[in-house]
């Protein structure tokens, strides 16, 4: 009798009723989120499409360049210094016992430079367009590149807006060559020199730089559509 009682009370709780309601509406709530056969198939059509993209080229070659009112560019060169080869930097011979080893002159500010403005214009590096394994270029003065880079830049329709280069060196001091090297460097890009920056920084003795081992270069350029 007592379980029976209990079972009636129990079925007849308005705990019980709630319960059994909620319950009733969480299963409804679930079917209606359960996706479909088709959706899912559509689901997996949108990852394996993600997937293949990743294949295909990010651009075309035959796209050209977004006209924009200005691009930067910025260029980083460095070389080792060895006893034996010239230095020369910005075009213009520094007087010291070691020089750039390269393929071509060496000269690592022009390379930078160079390398800055192809970079503007959205076009592949020097080492690119000038490979060390053409032995055309063997020795070839970096005046060459410096040209092109500014043909390429001209063709474009663009003109340098300013440039800002920083020599990175132990040794020689370039103080007594800066005005020279900021000199012919304006020239060969046929721009005022009052555009044209060069800074000169030791590296505090640290690593090869510092150790009068190598030399290096950082440039940014900024280039203004004609």
């Amino acid at each position: 009798m007592a379980t029976s009682t209990a079972s009636s009370i129990y079925t007849t709780s308005p705990l019980h009723t709630t319960t059994k309601a909620f319950s009733t509406r969480l299963t409804t709530r679930r079917s209606s989120l359960t996706l479909r056969p088709t959706q899912h198939r559509a689901t997996a059509v949108v990852v394996n499409a993600a997937v293949e993209t990743e294949n295909i080229p990010a651009v075309k070659k035959d796209i050209p360049a977004k006209v924009l009112p200005f691009r930067v560019g910025h260029g980083f060169d460095l070389h080792r210094l060895e006893p034996g080869y010239p230095l020369i930097i910005g075009g213009i011979d520094i007087p010291h016992e070691r020089g750039c080893e390269a393929h071509s002159d060496g000269d690592v500010l022009l390379h930078c430079v160079v390398d800055a403005i192809l970079g503007a214009l959205g076009l592949p590096d020097i080492g690119q367009i000038f490979p060390d394994s053409d032995p055309k270029w063997k020795g070839a003065a970096s005046s060459v590149f410096i040209k092109e880079a500014v043909r390429l830049m001209d063709e474009a329709g663009y003109e340098l807006g300013n440039l800002d280069a920083t020599l990175i060196l132990q040794r020689p001091k370039l103080s007594p060559h800066k005005e020279n090297i900021r000199a012919n460097l304006s020239a060969l890009l046929g721009a005022d020199p009052a555009v044209v920056n060069l800074k000169a920084k030791t590296h505090e003795k640290v690593d090869s730089l510092g150790e009068n081992r190598s030399i290096a270069a950082h440039t940014v350029v900024l280039l203004m559509k004609k």
